[in-house]
């Protein structure tokens, strides 16, 4: 009864139903995917280099977006790749190890990039609203502080969901109706009675959701006020162009994050869940180098003496 009770609560491996009910779909998403995540790669991997090389972007600004290129790095590989294996070959599995491994990483750097958001947001109101003191405010050590923070805190929170999620019985499911290892997936698996689960979620959610959200909103409600003081058009221009791109990337991540662990368990189309999620997890970290460098002068010339500098070296 013991090696049965194991076998149903740890099961050797899971099945994943994948994204799409048509197998003819696999092979244009595989492409899809895999453009995709090469063009994450080089796009995050592009902007800690600059960011770390360039002396002109050495402020806090350009060292919150490192960590959130890094974690965006993180974020796709953690989900991507096992993508590609499965779209790419008759096998749909996961193994239980890789499956458990993948929800607890992924929702730690879900959790993480949250209140990293929140934390940008504050930055940028002390950059706009107290540019005097900037540099004296936002030192180093408050920065590695307010990081530290984000991160800790997004792994606390894996520890405690995950581990949860983890005791519930699945009696012998092994379909997991999705494209990869998340929590809510793995709850609407369990058998018996998920209620605590599913409000510890909710209100966990909630707190790390509307928590940076909040933040958010009331930075940018003083920096909308002090925008619209500065004299000049061209300093009003960089502001909004600094700005905005930080509150494109908002939109962007809590928008399907909202939806999707902030609903009760059964809620909603399961083909959407799936759209906002590949949404989150592939477009949005792919996208954000690129609405960063697009709207920024500063990183477009650092990177410009980036490859200036490779191009020499390699005729030297």
């Amino acid at each position: 009864n013991s090696m049965k009770h194991m076998k149903e609560s740890f099961p050797v491996d899971f099945i994943l139903m994948g994204l799409t009910k048509y197998p003819w779909l696999d092979f244009p998403l595989f492409f899809v995917l895999l453009v995709s995540y090469m063009f994450t790669l080089l796009g995050n991997i592009a902007i800690i280099l600059v960011s770390q090389l360039d002396s002109q972007l050495q402020n806090p600004m350009y060292f919150f977006l490192t960590n959130l290129s890094f974690l965006d790095l993180c974020f796709t590989t953690t989900t991507v790749p096992q993508m590609l294996f499965n779209l790419g070959g008759p096998n749909k599995n996961i193994t239980y190890i890789g499956c458990m491994a993948q929800a607890y990483i992924f929702h730690w750097l879900g959790c993480t990039e949250c209140i990293l958001l929140g934390i940008m947001a504050l930055d940028r109101y002390v950059a706009v609203c107290k540019p005097l003191r900037y540099s004296v405010i936002m030192d180093h050590k408050l920065c590695l502080q307010l990081s530290s923070t984000a991160w800790l805190t997004g792994l606390a929170n894996s520890l405690l969901q995950s581990t949860l999620t983890l005791q519930l019985p699945l009696c012998g499911n092994q379909a997991l109706d999705h494209f990869f290892c998340e929590l809510p997936g793995l709850i609407k698996m369990a058998c018996g009675d998920t209620t605590i689960n599913e409000i510890i979620l909710a209100v966990v959610a909630t707190l790390l959701i509307m928590g940076p959200l909040s933040m958010i909103l009331i930075s940018y409600t003083y920096i909308a006020r002090a925008v619209f003081r500065i004299p000049s058009t061209s300093g009003r221009l960089k502001a909004f162009n600094t700005c905005s791109s930080h509150l494109l990337v908002v939109s962007l991540f809590y928008g399907p994050g909202i939806y999707i662990y902030m609903q009760p368990s059964g809620d909603g189309s399961q083909d959407l869940i799936k759209v906002l999620t590949l949404f989150y997890c592939v477009i949005t970290p792919m996208a954000n180098p690129f609405i960063y460098t697009l709207r920024n002068k500063e990183v477009i010339e650092a990177m410009r003496k980036f490859l200036r500098k490779a191009i020499s070296s390699k005729r030297i």
